[in-house]
């Protein structure tokens, strides 16, 4: 189908219009994070470093960054064992309830996130007496596994099961062909998954907001905590521009690995 260059000159028109209003904010930020003001005003009266070195100094920064990471990194592997499990399981077998189950997976990120929160904290309040940091993994790990899970769901559906009847036949046991067949052409999707899980996961707010215990703060609560104290206003804006950046890498490279992938699948 051949667009005419009316069609295509409105279409450009179009998302110029859309990515204006997504990324010109994000522009705003990066540039107030270097603003010499302690406000929030624009535009700034000059540019200066400063404030990237205190909010590096900063404790209460270090210690958000700290818990986001470690947060993300174990819920990011739990997803990555649990969404590898149930890909295998819901990609290769059939059985009773597979598609109820294929659901109940996806569920969790299907529903607004408020939902979630608010579902997560009464059973863990209810049942595990209360909230830790244990249960802000738990409530990041229900949505990082549907990310590592379509992933590798989609891997499995693309590879078919010759490769692994292949392996059978030449008399591999299963978890020979699982370590030396399977998983090596699952690879890229699986890290692809577990990366884009960890900055799903960093930058979460919602879930995070019922599910942290009591003095736990991740660097989004550390951000929607300060953004509304005057001295805390140019930290504020480092911390979200450093946080923009930081989201930026995983999809970066989630999209590279979907790229190679495509294009490997092309040649073979």
């Amino acid at each position: 189908m051949t667009l005419s260059r009316g069609t295509k000159a409105v279409l450009a028109v179009l998302a110029f219009i859309a990515f204006s209003f997504i990324y010109i904010p994000l522009g705003v930020i990066l540039i107030n994070s270097f603003s010499a003001d302690k406000g929030l005003g624009w535009p700034p009266s000059g540019l200066t470093t400063q404030w990237w070195a205190k909010a590096i100094e900063n404790d209460g920064v270090r210690e958000a960054l700290w818990t986001s990471i470690w947060v993300a990194a174990v819920a990011t592997l739990v997803a990555l064992v649990l969404g590898t499990l149930l890909s295998l399981a819901l990609g290769r077998y059939r059985f009773f309830g597979r598609e109820s189950i294929s659901l109940v997976v996806v569920l969790p990120i299907a529903l607004p996130g408020i939902v979630t929160g608010i579902a997560l904290n009464n059973v863990f309040t209810t049942f595990l007496g209360g909230l830790t940091i244990y249960t802000l993994i738990i409530g990041h790990a229900t949505f990082c596994i549907v990310v590592v899970y379509n992933n590798a769901l989609a891997r499995i559906r693309r590879l078919g099961g010759s490769v692994e009847e292949a392996s059978a036949d030449l008399g591999a046991n299963a978890w020979q062909t699982f370590t030396r067949v399977t998983f090596p052409l699952m690879r890229s999707a699986l890290v692809a998954g577990g990366v884009l899980a960890f900055g799903l996961s960093f930058d979460e707010i919602i879930v995070t907001t019922f599910t942290a215990g009591p003095g736990i703060t991740t660097l989004p609560i550390w951000i929607y905590q300060n953004l509304f104290r005057p001295n805390q206003a140019p930290i504020v804006n480092v911390v979200a521009a450093a946080l923009v950046i930081i989201s930026i890498l995983p999809i970066y490279i989630a999209q590279k690995l979907s790229s190679d992938d495509d294009r490997g699948a092309g040649v073979m």
